[in-house]
């Protein structure tokens, strides 16, 4: 799929826009902390995908 990279950078471009605006009370709320986590899964999932990507060309 040639769009699953650009996906997940999406998507944790979102989470951590999502972070930024819950961090009112400081970054160790529960809510803040998950949207950081999912952050991290979906760029690290970017780079994965990435990966295969040149490893297979």
């Amino acid at each position: 799929m040639k769009s699953e990279p650009l996906f997940y950078f999406l998507t944790g471009i979102l989470f951590t826009y999502f972070a930024v605006h819950t961090a009112d009370d400081g970054i160790w709320d529960i809510t803040t902390m998950l949207f950081i986590l999912m952050a991290t899964f979906d760029f690290g999932a970017g780079i994965r995908s990435l990966w295969k990507k040149a490893s297979r060309s």
